[in-house]
């Protein structure tokens, strides 16, 4: 099914205290009507995470990011308030 950035705040409670990775596939209008579907990456290391998963998540990820050749990676302190589509789209504004 269709999901949305906020959709990912439905999963908050198991998101508040892991690190997590998340792939999401967005689509995206830019401001000249094109549509584009790309494929975000989001690092999500909440304030308060053990720091032994942190250091374990942050030691994979680039990996993980170069063989799935991965180009939007964003990270996330605070996934309550940060996984809205807005945040999303601020983000993606920067790869015209």
């Amino acid at each position: 099914g269709r999901c949305y950035p906020q959709d990912l705040k439905a999963e908050k409670d198991s998101l508040r205290m892991k690190c997590t990775f998340i792939v999401y596939s967005y689509k995206y209008v830019h401001a000249d009507g094109r549509v584009s579907y790309p494929l975000c990456f989001i690092f999500s290391s909440p304030v308060g995470c053990k720091p032994e998963q942190q250091m374990m998540y942050a030691g994979s990820k680039n990996r993980l990011v170069q063989i799935a050749e991965l180009t939007k990676v964003f990270e996330t302190r605070n996934p309550d308030d940060d996984l809205t589509e807005e945040w999303l789209k601020n983000h993606l504004s920067f790869f015209r």
